[in-house]
């Protein structure tokens, strides 16, 4: 046993010199394997005396003890090499020129959608939502709607069928003044909201959908009056078109749920054939407003002779294409990518109330 310092400083010079976790195993496997030296070593314990096997003994279990420290130790300053080596082989030059994907784009209704919450929220106006599937009480019969009015007729909306033979049909929303109503019977006034949405009315052609988006808002205080209606709506109208002196005028007209009611025209040209929205000689209606009738009010549990206020609505589709030059309205639902790229508008252009429009 005499010569374990010098068999342990072979041992671990040949621990050190190993390159590649390949040659490590090797010199594990001729040091602590079961014909390695080490172990050979640790067979001849049993000649010696006693006390003799003891030290001895000791000594060989301390030698490789640290035979074995030392390869886990050269085992784990591999890896770390092999890494590094790998990393510095695979770096990435960051100078250079991305290389994106095509980019996607959003559609044009998101993008309008996105435009009004930003001009509205700048007024004060929250975002509210509910269900597209409503009963006849929300959708018509809350807004002051009788039973003869139009819209609850089969060939403008879609029923559902019942799910008992007493039970009520339920409908496809066709506007997003169930919003409203159910605003106004779980929130105590002041109230001012849009409610931006899916409608549902069984009509189709260039300028019409069976599923169109709609924007409605609501403003229920001790104190709106028409003027407020008139100043917030020509303000969007001239934020949302880009043109600071926008004309808009207001005409009567008749809603059940508004009184007195009006209809927005903004200014448009028509010259040559061609829609351009601004000033000139004609007009074009977007929009329809007026002040919430005290019936509505009552309906919803507000007290009609305390408070008062306005509501508004358009289609979203419809402004979108005013604004854009879009056509037709048909294609917003075709899922046609060419369509899209030359519509669309790029992730990082949404509008927001931080940003802008």
């Amino acid at each position: 046993m005499e010569d374990l310092d010098h068999l342990k400083s072979s041992l671990m010079d040949e621990v050190a010199a190993a390159r590649d976790p390949g040659a490590l195993e090797a010199v594990r496997v001729r040091v602590l394997g079961k014909k390695g030296a080490v172990t050979q070593r640790m067979k001849t314990l049993g000649g010696l005396e006693p006390e003799a096997r003891k030290a001895a003994g000791q000594a060989l279990n301390a030698l490789k003890d640290a035979l074995a420290g030392a390869i886990e130790a050269r085992k784990t300053a591999l890896a770390d090499e092999a890494l590094s080596a790998r990393l510095e082989r695979e770096t990435v030059d960051v100078t250079l020129p991305g290389r994106p994907a095509p980019a996607g784009h959003i559609h044009p209704i998101s993008q309008t959608l996105e435009e009004l919450v930003a001009i509205f929220g700048e007024m004060g106006f929250s975002v509210a939502e509910g269900p597209d599937i409503e009963d006849d009480f929300h959708n018509f019969t809350a807004l002051n709607i009788p039973q003869e009015h139009p819209a609850r007729q089969d060939h403008d909306t879609f029923y559902l069928p019942p799910l008992t033979p007493d039970a009520a049909r339920m409908v496809l929303r066709t506007h997003t003044s169930p919003v409203q109503i159910r605003t106004m019977q779980s929130v105590e006034p002041p109230i001012r909201i849009i409610v931006p949405g899916r409608t549902y009315r069984a009509d189709s052609d260039a300028t019409h959908s069976p599923m169109f988006h709609q924007v409605e808002g609501l403003v229920i205080d001790e104190a709106a009056h028409m003027g407020h209606l008139k100043g917030t709506l020509i303000d969007f109208c001239r934020a949302f078109f880009g043109i600071s002196d926008l004309p808009v005028r207001f005409r009567p007209s008749y809603f059940p749920f508004t009184e007195p009611s009006a209809e927005v025209d903004i200014g448009c040209s028509r010259e040559g054939g061609q829609l351009k929205i601004g000033h000139g000689k004609d007009w074009l209606e977007i929009l329809g407003s007026g002040m919430v009738h005290p019936k509505v009010l009552e309906n919803c549990g507000i007290d009609s002779t305390r408070y008062q206020g306005f509501a508004f609505g358009m289609g979203i589709e419809r402004i979108a294409m005013l604004k854009y030059g879009m056509p037709d309205l048909r294609p917003f639902y075709d899922s046609d990518l060419r369509w899209l790229r030359h519509y669309g508008f790029l992730p990082l252009e949404t509008p927001s109330m931080v940003r802008g429009l």
